[in-house]
């Protein structure tokens, strides 16, 4: 039964302070700025509260007009998963092509920048960097979100990233503890399950959140993934063995612990997602993101009152849940007081970021190093047809952010056109051929290797016009394919503009 609360009542204010709630709308709603008054602390913004920098600016000075010392969280990546620009593509490369060129120099920059476009939008919590050891390929999830399968390379990565960003005052948050990278679900739909043993956790997931720690990381998301030989009952996310025993106390880690979305499958089918919230709480985290899909008040109010249901009947120490608010306060102090600090003149290089990395441009020179071209097949010159084969995004990417090279090289070669071919039509080979006509196909996809109809369709179209380009835009085949192959490392805006630029010499 649910409890009756007051809205002053401490264990209340405790409760809403660790929520970080989603809403709908580009302003916020007046439930919202209620709950701000009662004690609610911090928000998570996703795609659909953004339209421009000046609305989310106002939106975001909106929320502080009822608590200065607001945590406005978001989840924005660069690369494949942007909130700023989910309409047009990210201005950043993401992770893997950051990896790919492996200058920390670089990475500190690029996140320094991303944070400075962040905190002035009024932004100051973001979820990321992804600090996943990617050495599963197959992973349906993480991908080029990662730094890359090298364990060592993806942790000086993470530590740079996390520099980057917080000298721009924004905090970061590193994820997804203790790793993700090892999965072949996505806990989105159901919850993944790693077997690896604990020396083989230690060698490999822990390191790069190791590095973070010890460079500040002011934030560290919990994954929902069971891995038995930390815990064979429960996933990290509702682990005390993980939270506490393994983050708190083996790593040493004092900062914010902030779940993975609680509305994930990976939760809310096995526990519920007010019975998954207690037991996060009461494991060791301090905040509760509640993304897409429980954008409302009554989602609020359900969860506050579970939390605090649990306090009173002894299933959550009060001192647990106090605790888990003043970490999310000390944050947003953290915050106010950091506010402005990287955004002066030269504050990059005093950062330590090497001069000469620190311009707005900075994405677009990171995505140009990234792109890897091969091949003796001759340049773009004339129009062609870009055939675009095209998966389903996973929730994280979403698939309303476009993607790909048909827009930069209908911009450089006139004449060019271009379509989507997906898995769920006729095989697309005769389509293709006879929208080329007589131009070149340039055939652009993304995880090939994740995705047989994918490679059957490219190997098909080489096999009947061996000039066609290949693109790809995820993780890179085995062997390149095509008279001429780039691997951009990523599907960003600035990724397919630095391919198009590559291909035609522009």
């Amino acid at each position: 039964m649910t409890t009756l609360v007051s809205p002053t009542d401490t264990i209340t204010r405790d409760a809403l302070a660790v929520l970080q709630p989603g809403f709908t709308g580009t302003t916020a709603p007046e439930w919202l700025l209620r709950r701000v008054g009662e004690g609610l602390t911090s928000v998570g913004l996703f795609g659909r509260n953004i339209v421009s920098p000046d609305q989310l600016a106002a939106l975001t000075a909106q929320l502080r007009s009822e608590r200065d010392d607001f945590l406005v969280a978001i989840d924005e990546e660069g690369g494949d998963v942007t909130r700023l620009e989910v309409r047009n593509g990210s201005s950043f490369p993401g992770n893997f092509a950051l990896g790919s060129v492996d200058d920390t120099a670089l990475t500190r920059a690029v996140a320094h920048e991303l944070g400075r476009r962040l905190i002035e939008c009024g932004v100051n919590l973001n979820w990321a960097p992804s600090a996943d050891v990617n050495s599963n390929p197959d992973n349906p999830v993480i991908g080029v979100r990662s730094f890359g399968a090298d364990p060592a390379l993806v942790a000086r990565h993470t530590a740079a990233y996390v520099e980057g960003i917080q000298s721009a005052g924004v905090a970061a948050c590193t994820k997804h503890f203790p790793g993700h990278g090892d999965t072949a679900v996505d806990s989105h739909h159901a919850l993944p399950r790693i077997d690896a043993d604990l020396e083989t956790l230690h060698a490999r997931e822990l390191v790069p959140f190791k590095a973070a720690i010890a460079a500040g990381s002011k934030s560290v998301m919990s994954a929902h993934i069971l891995l038995p030989a930390l815990d064979p009952d429960r996933p990290a996310t509702l682990s005390p063995q993980i939270l506490t025993g393994l983050l708190r106390g083996e790593l040493g880690y004092e900062g914010l612990i902030v779940t993975d979305a609680v509305e994930m499958q990976a939760i809310s089918a096995t526990y519920g997602i007010e019975r998954g919230s207690v037991l996060a709480i009461a494991a060791g985290a301090d905040a509760l993101c509640v993304g897409g899909g429980l954008e409302d008040d009554a989602t609020v109010e359900r969860l506050r009152d579970a939390l605090v249901t649990a306090v009173r009947d002894g299933e959550l120490a009060e001192e647990r849940l106090a605790d888990a608010a003043a970490r999310v306060r000390a944050l947003a102090s953290w915050t106010r007081g950091a506010r402005g600090a990287g955004t002066e003149p030269g504050a990059a290089v005093q950062e330590g970021i090497a001069p000469g990395t620190g311009s707005r441009d900075v994405g677009l020179v990171a995505a140009r190093r990234a792109v890897r071209v091969t091949g003796d097949g001759p340049r773009l010159d004339a129009p062609v047809h870009v055939a675009a084969f095209t998966p389903v995004a996973n929730i994280a990417v979403g698939d309303e952010t476009p993607w790909g090279v048909a827009a930069e090289l209908t911009r450089m070669l006139p004449g060019t056109t271009a379509a989507t071919y997906g898995s769920d039509g006729p095989d697309p080979l005769a389509e293709v051929l006879a929208a080329a006509g007589e131009r070149r196909v340039v055939a652009v996809v993304r995880d090939a290797h994740r995705h047989p109809w994918m490679a059957a369709a490219v190997d098909a179209l080489l096999a009947r016009r061996p000039d066609t380009v290949v693109v790809e835009m995820g993780l890179p085949y085995s062997a390149p394919r095509g008279a001429l192959y780039v691997e951009t490392r990523g599907a960003a805006r600035v990724c397919g503009l630095a391919a198009a630029e590559a291909l035609t010499g522009a």
